[in-house]
């Protein structure tokens, strides 16, 4: 009876120990929401504030739908040939994504969440619809966008399709032309080495009917394989979408104060709950093993006294 109440105690002072940890992460992943990842080599820290730098104000996404992409732009193609925007469309949708190469966080978790999300697609890139891939920085060239496409064809998993991934670079003239339609707005920053070779931007993917208009957005770096496959369905017959929440993840918090710019973690609110996931399973283990323990302690023997005989 001891036994039973002394595990009774434990197991209360584990959930009110659990309560603490769950209050102690939350008040974690809020301020971590508040915080500001320096960039590479870049330490210094600019305050904290509620209200976005006035940087961004040139940075979102405006959701043109039904709008005509224009498809005379030609661009470079990731085996270095000139292609027009044209020869991808007129007989199956397309998925167009606006990054760049060398980004050093948000375009990568794009195409990612892109590509997993694929993976769980049964549609087939090159056979029923198309991926695009289009650099918004000039600079960059063939040879960044063949060793891109070479990565994520790997990481899909599938070589043979191949022929359904194209990774373009292009002139600033016609990426321009071509961000305005999608209505992707973009701002170059200072690099760590203070030129500006970065970008502040948004992260979205498009869908685009076979007519080359575009039919649905997709915001941030995570996307619904159930939503994607029916935007493809639905883009495949050249059906518009409706507008989605316009919640953007911008790929640099710039701070011109100081000079600075910070990353803004998507998945700070996921690391958090990860933080929580593991202290709680951690003490849980602990408080059981600990449990057990005490349970297979022999008791110790209790002695009888004799009963005294009288005589």
């Amino acid at each position: 009876m001891q036994r039973a109440v002394t595990i009774r105690r434990s197991w209360r002072r584990a959930a009110n120990a659990a309560v603490a940890v769950v209050a102690m992460c939350g008040w974690l992943s809020s301020h971590l929401l508040l915080a500001q990842v320096s960039s590479y080599g870049d330490k210094q820290m600019g305050p904290t504030t509620d209200q976005a730098p006035s940087v961004l104000s040139k940075v979102g996404i405006a959701q043109h739908l039904n709008e005509q992409i224009p498809l005379n732009l030609t661009f470079t193609d990731d085996a270095g040939k000139q292609v027009q925007l044209g020869s991808y469309f007129g007989k199956r949708p397309a998925i167009l994504a606006l990054v760049y190469y060398q980004c050093p966080m948000l375009c990568s978790e794009e195409l990612n969440g892109l590509t997993g999300a694929l993976q769980m697609v049964n549609f087939v890139p090159g056979k029923d619809f198309d991926v695009i891939v289009v650099s918004i920085d000039p600079t960059e060239g063939t040879d960044l966008a063949a060793a891109k496409k070479r990565s994520y064809l790997k990481r899909y998993g599938h070589p043979e399709t191949a022929g359904g991934w194209h990774f373009l670079t292009g002139t600033q003239q016609n990426i321009d032309a071509l961000t305005k339609v999608v209505g992707f707005s973009y701002i170059k920053i200072p690099g760590p080495d203070g030129k500006l070779t970065q970008f502040a931007h948004a992260s979205s993917i498009q869908l685009v009917t076979p007519e080359g208009k575009l039919a649905q957005y997709y915001m941030g770096v995570e996307y619904s394989p159930k939503d994607l496959l029916l935007g493809l369905n639905e883009a495949s017959s050249n059906r518009i979408g409706s507008p989605v929440d316009n919640i953007l993840t911008y790929c640099y918090h710039y701070d011109p104060q100081t000079n600075t710019h910070s990353l803004i973690v998507a998945r700070v609110v996921q690391l958090g709950g990860f933080i929580t996931v593991v202290l709680l399973g951690g003490f849980m283990v602990v408080m059981l093993r600990r449990d057990y323990r005490q349970a297979h302690v022999p008791l110790p023997a209790t002695r009888i006294p004799e009963p005294k005989v009288n005589g």
